[in-house]
């Protein structure tokens, strides 16, 4: 693997002299946070940064632009530390297939918990495959610069059914005659 780019040695001082800026998804607890996995028993994060868009911003598996992303895994868990784990990178076809590899660090052990690597994502889907040695893989699946529809339909459920509801409420409520005789008073 290349040497570490200034970038990504930026970030890990500032992670290191100031943890609250690496507390990336608020006060979710550690079992609801999204970016984390478990690897057999196992729990690592995953963060990608591109700080050539904005300097702060954290990633899961929703990345906003193109170009080159620094991607970090943390083994949270002790016990993956002195395991070889392996990292691949697979520029995805669909949600369920895997085709080219565009970056791959072989696996070796981390004694610092950390796995980090870059790799230059176009537009598209990726899969990010972590295979510590003795376990089964597990993967992110990575949007660049692309919009999760489904998602967005699932965010929006909640308020469309309030919004529905209140219509329908609405108008049983203006066929009531209480209703259109109040309604007459106030507009004469």
């Amino acid at each position: 693997m290349a040497a570490i780019p200034n970038a990504t040695r930026v970030l890990i001082l500032l992670a290191a002299l100031y943890p609250g800026i690496a507390a990336a998804h608020g006060s979710v607890a550690l079992e609801e946070d999204t970016c984390v996995r478990r690897v057999g028993g196992n729990l690592v994060h995953f963060n990608a940064y591109q700080p050539q868009y904005e300097a702060k911003a954290q990633y899961c598996t929703e990345i906003p632009g193109e170009g080159d992303t620094f991607l970090v895994v943390d083994l949270v868990d002790p016990g993956l530390r002195n395991l070889p784990v392996g990292i691949r990178v697979v520029r995805a076809l669909n949600e369920a297939a895997e085709g080219q590899t565009v970056a791959y660090w072989p696996p070796v052990a981390h004694p610092d918990g950390v796995v980090r690597g870059e790799a230059k994502l176009v537009k598209g889907l990726y899969k990010l495959i972590i295979t510590p040695e003795g376990f089964s893989p597990s993967s992110y699946l990575l949007r660049v610069q692309q919009i999760d529809y489904g998602k967005i339909a699932r965010k929006a459920v909640g308020p469309l059914t309030v919004l529905l509801l209140l219509t329908l409420i609405l108008y049983e409520l203006s066929k009531s005659k209480r209703f259109q005789n109040w309604w007459a008073s106030v507009h004469s």
